[in-house]
């Protein structure tokens, strides 16, 4: 728990408007006192007032000095007790951290299960757990929220989600829920207490649920009725009271007296492993029932449980299974198998035949075995095999788990890391790349201003920059798919995008691709990049357009709509959280994506066109630019049929005050001309050469260093700078390092940085007041606008 402690000052007693107090009260309950002595005729009320103004008096006189002298400003830092108590009212283990991770405050049930207050990204118990744990946290801070399954800590294996919280989501609130998200015993009890409980009972099935300490949790009316004759409520009772083993062996019930028939038992435990005494007991009243019966009883209460259940007999043949157990082997009630090898592929078939014999023929035991299903050949499954004895022709117990639901978690967290990976390398790429199209753009552009358009060499020079132009456009795509490309995010409506790139559109899909717009009402704003939002449009319209054409043409539809919260909760997904959309749809009619497909599409450098029509990135670049706006997307394809994108963007809410950007104008040519000193900062030569190059034709004196350390050497032999141009990432000091170093001693000193990664990724570390931001590759007129607009700007 995080406390903030206010120093103590001490005060006299009677200081201020206090010392008069005493004596006023005391004079005032004199007067009153004699007023009621002379006008009533009470002594006793009378002196009943004077003891009153004496004690407040008293009151006022002895009070304890206060914690805090008001004289003083006092200055209180975040509060975080109202957190607190929020957090206690949760089970899970919860953390709040900062961006960085350091821990600000915990609740009971972290400290309980951790042993302490440890930050959770020291939790790890080893590399690989560590190394979770930071994935979960970048991908919180990137995109919001982040999960990562079976992380090792010295408290054993947990989940873990993280998720950006706060006002300025800064801070990140850290999850550790129950690692196994069923509880199969709690599901037993609601069923017995539910309408499962009363069919069993109108079955002439007794039924009760024991946790793993003996206690009676719930049981079904019939076992209520006979057994204990009340409701359960809130007392402890044990099952061990309410039955009694014979020297037969047999239960029987002990309210049914000494001389009861004895009952036919069945305990069902309630963990998959089948050890431990907690889970569901049967008690059959009719032994001398047909057999038709019995097992239509036991049938009807297998299909009612979560875990999958069947029973074998001695020669190794089913003789029945619930239908938790089908659907984890994957069969229908048509089609169902004669022997248990028969669920599992050809390399496992011996093993499981083996321990079924075992099992059905010796001792009673049980056990695990990691087997492969023929209808799922990829992922192991855990089967357990237990011995059966007394319960007629059933002689051995399996228990099946249903864990595709782990399997694809695990699935989607490889793919977060291996799409973390990419990510990382596609913009390291970017960045290199960058610093050499920023040479060769300003080369170019240099070359330019000595020649005229019909030079010979003009039209070369025009065509260099023009490629090199299209290389920015991929490293863009590589940055935006990384999410660590820079967006200029406006407050704008779906409508009005769609409206603004449909006449390109049309003439992009051609005339056998029709095309269809509708927009829906009271759509709320966005905030997003509408230049990068267009892009995202025209990249699913031309893959829609490709897949249309091998039909010979479709139609195209572009719809607007909104998405309320209570429709989101609707929904039930677990991705997209409850809030307010506006939601915009792509959908084709075109051949469509197979299934083994689709899960790839939005990796990039994956594309099913052939080689020299695709480059992949396409729709991972739609995927990194709706990421990094805080949307989401979903594809859905039908082979035949069409595919379907749905786009859902978040509803802009304006802060009260917020003040709006203040629009620039494109600088003309001629009004980039400046004066002053400018220092620049740039570890690579190609560019800042470049660099220096325009700045010098533009009228600024220019002072170079290539890197931080040089930079404040120069800055303290007192030349007089107008302006720092800096690189972000340097080695050694980079520059937000030295910016805040120089600000001390220039603290007016105006700072332009340039880099080529994104700003909303340095946005943490270039967090200074008053310093503008210029994306590699730049022109010579970028540069030139950007040092005229910091300059000016006050």
């Amino acid at each position: 728990m995080l406390y903030q402690e206010l120093p103590r000052i001490e005060s006299s007693p009677l200081d201020g408007w206090s010392r008069w107090l005493v004596p006023a009260a005391i004079f005032v309950g004199a007067l009153t006192a004699a007023a009621l002595l002379v006008f009533v005729g009470q002594p006793l009320f009378a002196g009943a007032v004077v003891l009153g103004g004496l004690a407040a008096g008293g009151f006022v006189y002895l009070r304890p000095p206060p914690d805090i002298n008001l004289s003083e400003p006092l200055v209180v830092g975040p509060d975080f007790s109202l957190v607190g108590a929020a957090l206690g009212l949760s089970r899970e283990p919860t953390a709040l951290t900062t961006g960085e991770g350091s821990l600000l405050i915990v609740n009971s049930s972290y400290r309980d299960r951790f042993g302490g207050s440890q930050p959770p990204l020291e939790l790890g118990a080893d590399e690989q757990a560590k190394q979770g744990l930071e994935l979960a946290k970048s991908m919180a801070w990137r995109d919001g929220a982040g999960c990562v399954a079976g992380i090792g800590t010295h408290a054993g294996v947990s989940p873990v989600e993280v998720e950006r919280v706060g006002g300025h989501r800064e801070l990140l609130l850290w999850r550790f829920p129950d690692p196994s998200p069923i509880d199969p015993l709690t599901r037993a009890v609601r069923q017995i207490e539910g309408l499962a409980g009363e069919r069993l009972a109108s079955a002439a099935v007794m039924a009760a649920i024991v946790d793993a300490k003996g206690r009676l949790l719930a049981a079904n009316s019939l076992f209520l009725e006979r057994a204990v004759g009340r409701p359960i409520g809130e007392s402890n009772i044990r099952f061990a009271e309410l039955v009694d083993i014979g020297e037969d062996q047999r239960m029987r019930l002990v309210a049914d007296g000494e001389g009861a028939a004895p009952l036919r038992a069945v305990h069902l435990p309630a963990s998959a492993d089948g050890h431990g005494g907690e889970g569901t007991f049967l008690l059959f009243d009719a032994a001398d029932a047909p057999a038709a019966a019995q097992g239509s009883n036991l049938q009807a209460l297998l299909d009612f449980l979560p875990i999958g259940l069947a029973l074998v007999d001695r020669d190794g043949r089913f003789l029945t299974m619930n239908e938790a157990f089908r659907r984890a082997a994957g069969v229908s009630a048509s089609t169902t198998p004669v022997y248990p090898g028969d669920l599992v592929v050809k390399e496992d078939k011996a093993a499981v035949a083996d321990a079924v014999r075992r099992n059905a023929r010796g001792p009673a035991m049980s056990g695990d075995l990691a087997v492969r299903l023929a209808r799922q050949t990829a992922e192991p499954v855990a089967l357990t095999i237990a011995g059966l004895r007394g319960l007629g022709d059933a002689a051995v117990l399996l228990l099946l788990k249903d864990n595709s639901e782990e399997a694809k978690l695990k699935r989607q967290v490889a793919q977060a890391t291996k799409m973390q990976v990419v990510g990382q390398l596609a913009g390291g790429v970017a960045h290199d790349f960058n610093n050499i199209l920023t040479a060769i753009i300003g080369h170019c552009d240099l070359m330019l201003m000595r020649h005229t358009p019909g030079d010979s060499d003009y039209d070369d020079i025009q065509q260099i920059k023009s490629n090199s132009n299209r290389a920015a456009g991929l490293t863009r795509q590589l940055l935006a798919f990384s999410r660590q490309q820079t967006l200029r995010p406006q407050v704008l409506q779906l409508p009005d995008v769609v409206s603004e790139v449909s006449h390109l559109l049309k003439r992009l899909l051609g005339e056998t691709v029709e095309l269809v717009v509708k927009h829906g009402r009271a759509l709320g704003p966005v905030r997003a990049d509408p230049g990068q939002l267009e892009q995202v449009i025209v990249n699913l319209a031309v893959n829609a357009r490709d897949a249309m054409q091998l039909k010979g043409g479709g139609v195209l539809t572009i719809q607007t709509y909104s998405v309320k919260a209570d429709q989101v909760a609707e929904l039930g997904s677990d991705i997209l959280p409850v809030a307010d959309y506006s939601a915009l749809s792509v959908t084709d009619t075109g051949c469509g994506i197979p299934p083994n497909v689709l899960g790839k599409i939005f990796e990039p450098f994956f594309t099913t066109k052939e080689i020299g029509k695709g480059t992949g990135l396409g729709l991972s670049t739609v995927y990194g630019i709706v990421k990094q706006s805080g949307g989401f997307i979903f594809a859905d394809s039908r082979v035949d049929e069409g595919t379907r994108f749905v786009i859902y963007l978040p509803v802009h809410r304006e802060e009260a005050g917020a003040a709006k950007p203040r629009k620039t104008e494109k600088g003309k040519p001629n009004e980039l001309w400046g004066s002053g000193t400018v220092l620049l900062v740039e570890d690579e030569p190609m560019v800042r050469s470049v660099a220096e190059r325009a700045l010098t034709r533009h009228g600024y004196q220019v002072i170079t260093a290539d890197n931080g350390e040089d930079a404040l050497e120069i800055l303290d032999k007192g030349e007089p700078i107008d302006l720092l141009i800096s690189d972000v990432v340097m080695p050694g000091m980079d520059g937000p390092a030295m910016v805040r170093e120089a600000r001390k001693s220039r603290p007016n000193l105006k700072v332009l940085f340039m880099s080529g990664y994104a700003e909303e990724q340095l946005r943490k570390s270039i967090d200074i007041e008053n310093v503008n931001f210029l994306p590699k590759p730049f022109s010579v007129t970028d540069l030139a606008e950007a040092a005229r607009n910091t300059l000016g700007a006050k």
